[in-house]
């Protein structure tokens, strides 16, 4: 009996850290970009402009051809429907990073020039203004 206890324990214990250990990662991993442009068919722009990210992720300077303005730490997403409805154009969000995975998402097949850089993202909190 004080063995199965003492197991118990031991789980709880392992279990709980574990669960705390992912917080904390997650936490030193959240972002904050500006959603910059919503181009047609899912062609989006967005700029990084809080938190920690290796450089060679994003385009440091990026110039859209179509409209002269010039974003800096820009990226675009490589999974547009992932991302919530409700998101538009000079809205701020705090994101992640996360697994790319396949998609059965549909977008049109038209053109509006985006960042090469592309990132999987996850959108935590939409930033109410």
């Amino acid at each position: 009996m004080k063995q199965c206890i003492a197991f118990l324990f031991i789980a709880t214990a392992v279990t709980l850290t574990a669960c705390h250990k992912s917080v904390s990662v997650s936490q030193q991993h959240k972002l904050k970009a500006r959603f910059e442009i919503a181009g047609l068919c899912s062609n989006y722009t967005f700029s990084l402009i809080e938190g920690n990210l290796d450089t060679s992720l994003v385009v440091g300077s990026w110039t859209n051809p179509s409209t002269d303005k010039t974003y800096k730490n820009a990226f675009g997403v490589s999974n547009p429907c992932s991302l919530p409805s409700n998101l538009k154009e000079g809205d701020e969000f705090y994101f992640e990073i996360v697994p790319e995975r396949q998609s059965n998402c549909a977008v049109c097949m038209a053109y509006y020039p985006t960042p090469p850089k592309k990132l999987n993202i996850k959108v935590l909190e939409v930033v109410k203004k």
